[in-house]
């Protein structure tokens, strides 16, 4: 089930799914410790005597409050005669989630209706340890263990405090006892629980005729009792409303602190562009990793997850992030990769956000040789993404403890990684991960990271080492040439495997075959280039009714089973946004730029309704498949936007 709306200040995270529960609960890392291990936490509301979870019989529209990270959720129930309306934020500063509940009578009578929240917390991501306990002392509810508490309070018609609760132990079916009572309107009163336990807390409301009535609903998350008590608080002393106004209107100034006007562009489009930003923001953990994705279904498939910090993902997103006026948001990224660096100068797969290594999906071992397990061009990809930011700052201060740390590190990795040879990178791992050889994308990015070393040496006087790092860029931007262009399908090919004489060619078309162009190694005019875009462009658009462009063909990953047999893969929207950039940066007259809009409208027709992007849609009903949202998705398309916007600019100056 997709994540629709996450809300987040770097340190706490929640995701709701497309139900409007709470699935994903992280703190104190964004993406490291999901508390709630993807187990919903139900949200239900009984009326004269009958009761109803969120879920397929309330009609639902998850959205976010214009240019914020505050939502504007809209549940409506016809059988129940009652209309709602919620905004979820987590404070920018404290770590206290917000949800404001605006209950509306459609009955020409009064009623109480009554609201349940249920929480079904694995505090650390596991279900042994735990309790769960009315606290007296703050009138709310407390879920603990270890260092880990979260604590649970509610105000209605004036009156603060928790009155209505239950605590209970789940069952070893999975199933909670606190939700049979709720069904009957009641909850049973019962203080606490432990070991794996859950609650539910009540709020009961006053509804006039055909009127109005709010409630509010918070969440604090903290190391210590004292922690989330004062958080407390603080909701007391500043009250919710005062703290979710505080907060929209923080995320309001920043998402449009750049005077930069996107030209040419429809405003669907430009408003999927503020709302890529702002998701962008919410999957950056404070202390500098920025993830791939939080979506705790993928779970299922591999049991493992995307919520770790990729060098190729977050150098995507802080390039992105840079060229659209947010590089301060990503200075501590840069500092984050210097500090994982390896000795040798190179990054390992991923990361978990607090920096330690996370698991690996690379062999040390293939066909019985050693290999270093890494994808070279999130090394490569890291140092390309620095200098973009640095154009945009243009923070030599910030730089001058990156260039021995990182940047001379890094960029001397890539150039002694090489075959002696050929003088092209040694094989690592491809983008996808999937196949260990020598890519061409990994060639591109790598010439792209040794560009970009040379222009931070000569910024430093290192004369002779930015001769040293172009050099290799203009061998292997030649060795590109003679070995990766397939002279008989007059395109280049997606990898080479070493033979005595130069390398076996893979002839599966790819979509990274447009990084030659679009990371600046080739001219995006270059006849061979051209050849190699017409190809990826025949071959891996979709001919279904969704269409969007596919990754490779033959791409099996998260492949639906009801899709069609006769498709390359699944749509990507990196793989169409790449598409959409060579056309971009190739039209010579506006004409031409303006027939490459359909690929971002494309994008925007297959977001969810609260803007937020997947990693790929289904081929055939456009529905989000795998996570949702995923970083490199919006990164892709925020780059994407402001390419065109530069290019609008530049071709009205002509």
């Amino acid at each position: 089930m997709p994540k629709d709306i996450p809300v987040s200040n770097g340190s706490f995270l929640l995701n709701f799914d497309s139900d409007y529960q709470i699935r994903d609960v992280y703190f104190p890392h964004i993406g490291q410790e999901n508390h709630s291990s993807g187990h919903p936490f139900s949200f239900g509301i009984w009326v004269e005597g009958q009761y109803s979870w969120m879920g397929p019989e309330w009609e639902k529209d998850l959205k976010y409050q214009n240019n914020s990270l505050v939502t504007d959720v809209f549940l409506k129930n016809e059988a129940l005669s009652l209309e709602l309306r919620c905004s979820d934020v987590v404070d920018l500063d404290l770590n206290i989630y917000i949800k404001k509940i605006e209950v509306t009578n459609l009955k020409d009578k009064a009623r109480q209706v009554r609201l349940f929240l249920s929480h079904e917390f694995c505090l650390y991501g596991n279900d042994i340890g735990g309790t769960a306990y009315f606290d007296p002392r703050t009138s709310s509810i407390i879920h603990y263990k270890i260092n880990r508490y979260f604590l649970i309070n509610c105000w209605a018609h004036d009156q603060w405090g928790v009155k209505h609760f239950a605590c209970g132990r789940r069952e070893a079916s999975g199933s909670s006892g606190t939700f049979n009572g709720a069904s009957n309107g009641e909850l049973n009163g019962e203080a606490s629980a432990w070991g794996s336990p859950h609650s539910t807390i009540g709020i009961w409301l006053k509804l006039p005729a055909a009127g109005t009535t709010s409630a509010y609903y918070w969440m604090a998350a903290g190391t210590s009792y004292p922690e989330v008590a004062k958080l407390n608080l603080e909701v007391h002393n500043q009250t919710p409303q005062k703290l979710i106004k505080r907060s929209s209107k923080y995320w309001q100034t920043w998402v449009n602190q750049d005077s930069m006007q996107l030209q040419g562009l429809p405003k669907s489009v430009t408003d999927i562009f503020n709302r890529s930003l702002l998701i962008l923001r919410t999957q950056i953990d404070n202390h500098g990793a920025i993830i791939a994705a939080n979506d705790s279904d993928i779970v299922r498939f591999g049991k493992d997850t995307y919520s770790y910090m990729w060098g190729r993902d977050g150098a995507f997103v802080a390039a992105a992030l840079a060229k659209a006026g947010h590089s301060h948001t990503c200075m501590k990224y840069f500092d984050f990769c210097a500090r994982i660096l390896s000795d040798e100068g190179y990054l390992f797969q991923h990361y978990n956000p607090d920096g330690s290594l996370a698991s690996n999906w690379h062999s040390w071992l293939v066909d019985g040789n050693e290999v270093l397990p890494i994808q070279e061009d999130s090394t490569a990809l890291t140092l390309w993404a620095l200098w973009i930011h640095y154009q945009s700052l243009k923070d030599v201060e910030f730089i001058r403890p990156l260039y021995n740390t990182l940047i001379k590190k890094a960029a001397n990795f890539l150039v002694s990684y090489r075959d002696p040879q050929t003088l092209l990178p040694l094989p690592s791992y491809d983008l996808w991960e999937e196949r260990y050889a020598l890519h061409t994308y990994t060639v591109a990015s790598v010439i792209a990271g040794l560009r970009a070393a040379t222009n931070f040496a000569n910024l430093f006087q290192d004369t002779s080492l930015a001769e040293n790092y172009d050099s290799a860029a203009d061998e292997m931007t030649e060795g590109i040439r003679h070995h990766l262009y397939h002279d008989d399908l007059k395109r280049f090919a997606r990898s080479g495997s070493r033979i005595e004489r130069g390398y076996k060619l893979d002839e599966v078309i790819d979509i990274s075959l447009l990084s030659l162009a679009t990371l600046g190694v080739l001219d995006h005019k270059d006849p061979q280039m051209i050849e190699t875009a017409q190809a990826v462009r025949e071959q891996l658009w979709l001919k279904t009714p969704i269409e969007g462009c596919a990754r490779y063909q033959g791409d099996l990953y998260q492949r639906a089973e009801d899709g069609p047999n006769d498709i390359p893969g699944n749509p990507w929207f990196i793989s169409t946004l790449w598409l959409a950039e060579y056309y971009i940066d190739q039209a010579e007259n506006q004409q031409e730029l303006e027939a490459t809009l359909p690929y971002l409208e494309w994008c925007v027709k297959n977001s969810l309704p609260s803007g937020v992007l997947a990693e790929q849609v289904h081929p055939i009903t456009g529905s989000p498949l795998c996570v949702s949202p995923l970083t490199w998705s919006h990164s892709a398309f925020v780059w994407t936007v402001l390419r065109y916007s530069e290019k609008d600019k530049a071709l009205k100056k002509q």
